[in-house]
């Protein structure tokens, strides 16, 4: 009994001095978000709108029903739109500058001012008209795409309302932006780096603690229980989450099929028991980013102080699929030339492989191309045919499968983590998971 009160203490601290950073309070938090916006504003839009040949660029919405790129654009202070909220982008490059202007009785935020003489203008679409014909742009770009939801924000009522106000020798300029759209959700700046990893190092520690003695007990805790623990740990942290968790269960069980669990529903609920290889996927979300993780634990077996070989080697398995993967990555490729190539070198590795990845960052499922989806692994349409670019992250998700003999069955490992490309090689923003996590931790892991 004493030794077994010695390994739990010693098991707390060791998961104590692995907590998560310290969370911003939520003014700091706010000024954070300004000012990552104020240099995406000024820097990186211009740059954007030069690339994609857009020199105006709308977007609009009315309150709680708000278009996916303005909520990444609203100040911190302002949670929705507010009434109708209209934004003009004009990039002038004779005189290599930009304006941020609101159609809108408030200034939006500091970032963006107000230009709309009430007095001049009292109908709001008048103002704008009037706005457009002084700059004149040879392209205004309005957010309309059939592939990617986060590029098509505009609603059929706006844009109705835009055409019918806008001058006939203007409609003719009026183009899709979900090219800029894409490349402004997409793209990761260097500010944005150096505070992603506290994310995503908190997602793991979350994790690594979840799938610990601290949390299961083998006989006692259900899979639900240990997904509700996730849910209340990342909100009591003061992070959010985007999705609610998953934790799933494989075992020697031939009643258990949890590997062959088709991805459109939710793993059955289940009392984790020694032998068990579970798993979760989880994602949370800080300063408008987020992540997207999934990771494996094993519940040792009485007298066990290791993960079997044979679940160890179908992970390492696994993790050579996302050596694979990466290795694909290139600057101009298309994500299903990516997914087939690495496909193919999997093929010729003996690896049975599932690949299904995607970009990440303002949203968990981020604009940017498809690497896969899991019930599309010959390539995606539309949005597998989008160019990967540098700056960019994804989340690198698949799964490989492998027979264990002893259990007579075969397994999946599932992984995901998040990565970001530079242009010329990806690395992992905190690692990745490269051992199962043992319930509970051996004295090993305490030293």
């Amino acid at each position: 009994m004493k030794k077994l009160l010695l390994f739990l203490t010693l098991a707390s601290i060791f998961l104590t001095n692995q907590a998560p950073a310290q969370v911003l309070s939520v003014r700091e938090q706010a000024r954070v978000i300004d000012e990552n916006l104020a240099e995406r504003f000024d820097h990186l839009l211009p740059k954007l709108m030069d690339e994609t040949g857009i020199d105006m660029w709308l977007i609009m919405s009315r309150e709680y029903n708000e278009d996916p790129v303005l909520k990444t654009m609203l100040p911190a202070e302002w949670l929705n739109a507010r009434r109708r909220t209209i934004l003009v982008f004009y990039r002038n490059q004779e005189k290599q500058q930009i304006e941020k202007l609101a159609v809108a009785r408030y200034d939006f935020g500091d970032n963006v001012k107000a230009a709309w003489d009430t007095q001049k203008f009292p109908e709001q679409w008048d103002a704008l008209i009037d706005l457009i014909q002084q700059r004149n742009p040879k392209k205004i770009g309005i957010n309309t795409s059939s592939h990617f939801a986060h590029a098509d924000g505009l609603d059929h009522t706006e844009y109705q309302e835009l055409m019918q106000h806008l001058p006939q020798a203007m409609k003719s300029n009026v183009v899709s932006a979900e090219a800029l759209a894409i490349r402004w959700l997409e793209t990761r700046t260097e500010r944005d780096m150096q505070f992603y990893p506290q994310l995503i190092n908190a997602t793991h520690k979350i994790i690594e603690e979840g799938f610990s003695e601290r949390v299961i007990v083998p006989g006692i805790t259900t899979s639900e229980d240990v997904v509700w623990w996730f849910r209340q740990k990342i909100r009591d942290l003061g992070y959010d989450t985007w999705f609610h968790p998953t934790v799933d269960i494989q075992r020697m069980d031939p009643n258990n099929d949890e590997g062959e669990r088709s991805f459109s529903k939710r793993p059955k609920a289940d009392v984790i028991l020694p032998g068990d290889l579970i798993h979760v996927d989880i994602g949370i979300t800080y300063l408008r980013l987020n992540t997207d993780i999934q990771q494996h634990a094993y519940i040792l077996r009485p007298g066990e102080t290791s993960v079997p070989a044979s679940i160890q080697t179908a992970f390492a398995k696994a993790n050579r699929l996302q050596d694979i993967l990466t290795m694909q990555f290139k600057d101009g490729k298309t994500g299903n030339q990516i997914l087939a190539g690495a496909l193919a070198q999997a093929k010729k590795e003996n690896i049975i492989a599932s690949i299904y990845s995607h970009p990440i960052g303002f949203h968990g499922h981020a604009a940017g191309p498809a690497l896969g989806m899991w019930d599309q692994q010959n390539g995606v349409p539309g949005t597998g045919e989008q160019q990967l670019r540098k700056n960019t992250a994804y989340s690198i998700e698949l799964n490989a499968a492998s027979d264990i003999l002893e259990w007579k069955k075969t397994i999946r490992i599932m992984l995901e983590e998040d990565a970001y490309f530079d242009g010329e090689k990806v690395r992992y923003i905190d690692g990745r998971q490269k051992q199962i996590f043992p319930v509970p931790r051996p004295s090993a892991y305490l030293q």
